[in-house]
C-alpha cells in the first residue's frame, strides 16, 4: 500500500469516525435525563390519596397481593425464566447504582383481589401497602401489568412530583403497548422496563458507566431494534456493501511498481500458487489467509500481498509462523456458582506438526451480587397517585 493509498484510507476512516462520534454524542446529549428523584414533597398526603381511592373508585380493600420478591413477581406467568432473571438483574443494578427501588408485578386480573375500581387506585393502594422506595426520598417505582384487564400502570413515589407523569406515559405508549397489542407480553415488558430505567436513571441497564457518545449509540441501536429487523436490514445492507466495496477496491486497485513506477499486473489464482511456498498454499487451502501476487511487466519486480480470512478458526503457529494452528478445548471440571472449573486447550499445527497443551481456569458462574441482591423487603416509601396508565 502506497503513501497515497494510506492517506485516502485514513481520510475515509477519519470521516466515518468523526461522523459516528458526532451522531452518538448528539443523540446522547439530547436524550440525557437528569436524576428523576427530586426530593420534592408529595403533591397530596398519602392518606388522602388512599381515602379518595376508596371513596371515588369503589375499592373495597378486600385483598392486596403480597410479594415473594422485591424485584419481579410474575403472577400472570408472562415471562420465561431467562427473561425474569434478566429483568431482576437489571433492577438490582438500578438499585445498586442509584438506590431506586423499582419492582415489576404482573397479575391475571384485578378482580381476583376483590377490586371493582380503576387501576390507578389499585396501584396506589398496592404501592403504599408494600412500601416501595426509600422512606425519606419516596423514589420507588411500580410497574403493574394486569393481563386480562388489558391495562397497565407505572406508579411513581411521591418524591417525583407530577412533572414525571408525562415521561411515564410516553414510556407506556412507545415501549410497552405496541408489543402488548400483539400479545407479545415478554417483549413489551423487557423493552418497557429498559425504557423506564432510562427515564428514571438517565441510563439503560448495563450502561451506567457509558460516555455520552456510547449512550447515544446505545439509544440508536435500541431504536433500530424496536423499529424492526426490516429497517435494520435496509440500513445495514448498503453499509455492509460499502464496506465490502472499499475492501475490494483497496485490494484490487492499480498499484505502481516500487522499482520503476509502472502499473503492476495481478496474477491469477493458479499463477499465485507457483510463487507461494508450502505453508502459504496450506493457508489458502484452510482459508485462513488469501494471497495476491503482483508483478511488474517492465522490470519483473514481484510483490506478494497477504489478507487474513475474516472467519477463520486458525491462529498463527509460534513455531513456523503460518496461520495453520488449530485449537481444541476440552472441559475437565465444569464451573459452578461456588467453584471455578478447568479446561484443557490442545494446539496442533497443520503445517509443521507443532503440538502443545495448557490448562486454564474457568471462572465461576456469575450470579447477582451487590447490596441489592440481598434485599428482601422494601424501604417504606409511599405514593400520592402519580404516574401513568395505558390499555390495549
Amino acid at each position: 500500500m502506497t503513501k497515497h493509498d494510506l492517506r485516502i484510507a485514513a481520510m475515509i476512516l477519519s470521516v466515518v469516525v468523526v461522523l459516528g462520534l458526532a451522531i452518538g454524542y448528539g443523540v446522547g446529549l439530547l436524550t440525557r435525563s437528569d436524576n428523576a428523584v427530586t426530593g420534592a414533597p408529595p403533591d397530596a398526603p398519602v392518606a388522602f390519596a388512599q381515602d379518595r381511592a376508596v371513596q371515588e373508585n369503589g375499592y373495597n380493600g378486600t385483598e392486596i397481593p403480597g410479594y415473594r420478591d422485591v424485584y419481579v413477581n410474575d403472577y400472570a406467568d408472562l415471562l420465561d425464566d431467562d427473561a425474569e432473571a434478566r429483568i431482576r438483574r437489571d433492577l438490582i443494578e438500578l438499585y445498586d447504582r442509584t438506590g431506586v427501588e423499582m419492582t415489576l408485578l404482573t397479575i391475571e386480573r384485578m378482580g381476583l383481589y376483590g377490586f371493582t375500581g380503576t387501576i390507578e387506585s389499585f396501584a396506589t393502594r398496592l404501592f403504599n401497602t408494600w412500601g416501595i422506595g426509600n422512606a425519606a426520598r419516596n423514589d420507588g417505582v411500580l410497574i403493574l401489568v394486569s393481563r386480562y384487564d388489558r391495562q397497565m400502570r407505572i406508579e411513581l413515589g411521591a418524591g417525583y412530583g407530577r412533572a414525571r407523569d408525562d415521561d411515564m406515559q410516553r414510556v407506556i405508549d412507545t415501549a410497552f403497548l405496541p408489543s402488548f397489542r400483539n400479545d407479545a407480553y415478554q417483549q413489551g415488558i423487557e423493552r418497557g422496563v429498559d425504557a423506564t430505567v432510562f427515564e428514571i436513571a438517565g441510563a439503560f441497564p448495563g450502561g451506567f458507566d457509558q460516555s455520552t457518545i456510547e449512550r447515544g449509540w446505545s439509544i440508536i441501536w435500541r431504536l433500530l431494534e424496536q423499529l424492526g429487523g426490516w429497517l435494520f436490514a435496509v440500513i445495514a445492507a448498503p453499509l455492509g456493501g460499502a464496506v465490502m466495496w472499499l475492501r475490494r477496491y483497496m485490494r484490487n486497485r492499480p498499484r505502481p511498481c516500487d522499482d520503476c513506477g509502472t502499473l503492476m499486473l495481478r496474477a491469477g489464482e493458479e499463477a499465485d500458487d507457483e510463487h507461494l511456498d508450502g505453508g502459504q498454499r496450506l493457508e489458502e487451502y484452510l482459508k485462513s489467509v488469501d494471497y495476491d501476487v503482483w508483478h511488474c511487466p517492465d522490470c519483473g519486480h514481484m510483490t506478494i500481498k497477504r489478507y487474513k480470512g475474516w472467519f477463520s478458526g486458525f491462529s498463527t503457529c509460534p513455531e513456523c509462523n503460518y496461520r495453520t494452528l488449530e485449537t481444541t478445548s476440552t472441559v475437565l471440571v465444569a464451573a459452578t456458582k461456588s467453584s471455578t472449573g478447568r479446561k484443557r486447550l490442545d494446539y496442533n499445527c497443520k503445517n509443521c506438526g507443532y503440538e502443545d497443551s495448557e490448562t486454564r481456569t474457568i471462572p465461576k458462574i456469575s450470579s447477582s451480587s451487590g447490596s441489592g441482591s440481598s434485599r428482601s423487603s422494601f424501604g417504606g416509601g409511599s405514593s400520592s397517585g402519580g404516574g401513568a396508565s395505558g390499555s390495549w
